[in-house]
Formats: C-alpha cells, structure tokens, sequence
C-alpha cells in the first residue's frame, strides 16, 4: 500500500512503528486513519503493547471493527476487566482484551495477515527483546500487552514473557528489520512524566446510623453490605491514588512506567531515528481509561493533521 502521490517510493515499503501507552493506544487507530485520509496506507506495521494490539488489527483488516468495539467501552466494563489477585501478577488477566482477536479476527497466522505485521515482547527471565514475526497473532498481541503490575505474564513455552515497552517502547528497529524505507513512529509516551502524581483525596466513609426498633432485618443488611461497600471504596482509594500527603500504589507504578519508558524512547530512537515522530498530546488520558477511546482517537486524527505538512514532505 503506497501514497497514490509518492512517485519516488515506487519500489519502497512505509511502515508505521506504533508504541506502548496502555489506554492512551486507543490514539494509534485516529493516527491510522487519519494517514488513510491523505493516501497513506503503511504496508508494515510493528507495534509494542497497545501499538500491538490496534496494530494487529489494522493489519488484519479488522481496524474498524475494533474501533467500534473501544468507543463502546463503558467504565464499567474497563472495572469489569480487573481481576485482582496477588499471585497473578497483575490486576488485569488480559483475555477480555484480547478476546476481540479471538471473536471477531479469528485464530490468524501472522504470516498470513494481508500487511507485514510483528509485536514486541520481553523475556522477564532473561530480559531479551521477543520479535513475534510469525505464529499466532492473538498470541504475539498478548505477551506484547503484559505491563508488569498492570497485566498478568503471558507463558508461552517455557517463557514468561511481559511487555515489549519495557526494551522497545517504539519499535523503529522492528520496522527497519522488515524492510520498511520510510518509518513514521508514533510515540504516546512524550510529556507524562509526573502526570499520576496529581493529589486525589480518598473518599469518606459514609457513617452510618445505628439500627433502630422496627427496622427489618433486610434494611439491616442492606445497611452492612452498603457500609461495607464504603470501607472497601476507601481502602481501594488509598491504595491506587493515596491521600493528600504521598502517593498511592498505582500513582507510584504509572509515574515509574512513565519515566522508564520516555526514557528508553528516547534513547532508542536517538540510536535509530525514524523519519517522522507523531506525538498525540495525550497527558490527560489515564493508563488505565480504555473507556475514553474516542477522546484518545480524535486526538490521533487531530495529531496526523497538525503534522501533515511534515508528513506529505516525506513522500515528494
């Protein structure tokens, strides 16, 4: 796939280098559409945690589909999506993310997919880049996802494996290695850094009244249950956003993903430089807020359009 007005890319691959951001990867479907608009269509897609996952879809040709899909997301089905445990290592399991592959893309080969496609993961033993070029795409999109603490480890073999950002944030090299001439890198990690340590007060327990003659045992109940429900609101919020005085425990693991990644993007791409950065402005989006896709892909577009003098300028 060519930009109809690239005559001297004639015999030249473009490819797109799609970089980790968790939720905030929602963007990399606006950023793809929006090079759609100009005539641009990247024939070799890379892609590291979200990137792999919008990646492994435009690639497939199910990008539409999984866009309708993330601007239906509820922030009830992003709680949904938690499945807590201390031995899992992570609070996510990963499969209703990934289930989209499973449901509507099917069990597809990557050697088979009508674009060049591979996904970056890491070997948490070893801490060796993972390239996924062939075998399952499900597969190479769910290690690539893994963000310690975040998702659960994905075992393949004898292999635990986690995301790719952790070496690869925005797989340039990757896209150089399949061939492309042309890279446009989209980095969702510019300007984060300190974004999670905004103060949040945790919320109040609500006091409840003592039990009074002639309340029914189920008003009773109903009262216990609902205290409950305030204790375990309180406790959940001290420990992801902390109290006005320090950080909670998610505040502290989102700000230290930030710094590492902005880190090793750009150390990376300073050793491998693409031909052109998109940067959505995305420092309002949460880590975590799949719910807010159409905030993240409008931003994408908007992005793709306040470069586009840059963009066409690769290609005349």
């Amino acid at each position: 796939m060519r930009n109809e007005g690239c005559e001297d890319m004639e015999n030249g691959h473009i490819g797109i280098a799609l970089g980790s951001g968790s939720a905030r990867g929602w963007a990399h479907i606006g950023i793809i559409k929006g090079l759609q608009e100009m005539g641009i269509e990247p024939d070799i897609v890379s892609g590291c945690s979200a990137g792999a996952l919008v990646g492994g879809a435009y690639a497939a040709g199910y990008l539409d589909d999984l866009d309708r899909w993330a601007r239906r997301l509820s922030r009830k089905d992003v709680v949904s999506f938690f499945d807590i445990s201390l031995m899992s290592g992570g609070v996510i399991a990963g499969e209703r993310l990934v289930n989209f592959f499973a449901e509507h893309v099917g069990d597809l080969s990557i050697e088979s997919l009508p674009r060049r496609f591979a996904a970056v993961a890491t070997d948490l033993t070893t801490g060796s880049e993972i390239w996924f070029k062939s075998g399952s795409l499900v597969n190479a999109v769910r290690a690539s996802i893994s963000l310690p603490g975040v998702f659960t480890p994905f075992q393949m073999d004898d292999k635990w494996l986690v995301d790719g950002g952790i070496v690869n944030p925005v797989p340039v090299s990757l896209c150089r290695a399949m061939g492309a001439d042309v890279v446009i890198a989209v980095n969702l990690n510019s300007g984060l850094v300190g974004r999670h340590f905004l103060v949040q007060q945790a919320k109040p327990v609500i006091p409840q009244k003592e039990a009074f003659e002639g309340e029914s045992f189920g008003d009773f109940a109903n009262r216990i249950k609902q205290s409950f429900r305030n204790s375990v609101d309180t406790i959940l919020s001290q420990i992801w956003h902390g109290d006005n005085k320090k950080p909670g425990l998610f505040d502290v693991m989102a700000g230290t993903i930030n710094i590492m990644q902005d880190r090793i993007t750009r150390s990376r791409m300073a050793g491998d430089p693409p031909d052109i950065v998109l940067t959505p402005r995305l420092q309002q989006l949460g880590l975590l807020e799949f719910h807010r896709a159409s905030d993240a892909v409008r931003e994408g577009r908007d992005c793709v359009m306040r470069s586009r003098q840059e963009v066409e300028a690769l290609f005349r």
